[in-house]
């Protein structure tokens, strides 16, 4: 199959829609799961060029435009937008398409607050309650935050980012605390109008390795350096 820009598959065929009597319900629901699969392709596609500043704060882009660089129609690229501005990522411009929201530094500082008015305390029970067995367990997401840090890639280091505080407040039980985290954490990650594209290799790596000092700091229950971690990673947080 033909592919287009980003590997993404040139054209999505769908099934002929043959059937007969005999036929289960079943066979419409498999269209409805293709459709909802390229969907999510393409947003997954659209959040990597968000975060690596290939589609620029302030720009408008139109589903068409977007739809033919992907190799699909406008209908998925219109629905992953509209999934992006309930993100708080883009706008919606009527009859133009979506502008890509212009984020500025304070801001970012605005939502490293909140997660620290959120995540803190929580981590800071949690590192009182949960077993040292527990936190162990999340050690291969805190290295994975290591290898995608060394890659130099800002989206994979993102999306491991979130994978692992998702991890640890999933341990709180709290799924509703767990989806505004995560919420808010993923548009802290977008990038800052009218400047360079953050999260540079070494930056990424810094970030990773305090992600590497809490886990450990948890599974020794030091509760005075887990402070300071979880305040300095939030402090410097972008």
């Amino acid at each position: 199959m033909k592919q287009g820009a980003q590997g993404f598959p040139a054209a999505v065929r769908g099934a002929r829609g043959e059937h007969t009597q005999s036929e289960q319900p079943i066979a419409q629901p498999r269209s409805v799961v293709r459709r909802s699969s390229v969907r999510g392709q393409i947003l997954d596609a659209l959040r990597t060029a968000l975060v690596t500043g290939e589609l620029h704060p302030g720009q408008v882009y139109s589903a068409p435009v977007l739809g033919e660089r992907f190799g699909v129609s406008a209908t998925p690229v219109r629905e992953a937008m509209q999934q992006l501005a309930l993100e708080g990522a883009v706008e919606v411009v009527p009859n133009r398409g979506f502008r890509v929201v212009e984020r500025g530094a304070r801001e970012l500082a605005e939502l490293a607050e909140v997660r620290a008015l959120i995540e803190v305390p929580v981590m800071m029970q949690l590192a009182c309650t949960v077993a040292a067995e527990r936190w162990a367990e999340l050690r291969p997401l805190a290295e994975e935050t290591v290898c995608a840090a060394s890659s130099g890639c800002a989206a994979t280091y993102a999306e491991s980012d979130r994978a692992f505080h998702r991890a640890l407040l999933s341990l709180s039980g709290n799924g509703q605390l767990v989806r505004i985290a995560e919420d808010l954490h993923r548009r802290a990650q977008l990038p800052l109008v009218g400047g360079p594209v953050r999260h540079r290799r070494a930056e990424l790596l810094a970030d990773a390795a305090e992600h590497t000092a809490l886990l450990e700091a948890l599974i020794a229950r030091d509760l005075d350096v887990v402070r300071d971690l979880v305040g300095e990673h939030f402090a410097g947080a972008d």
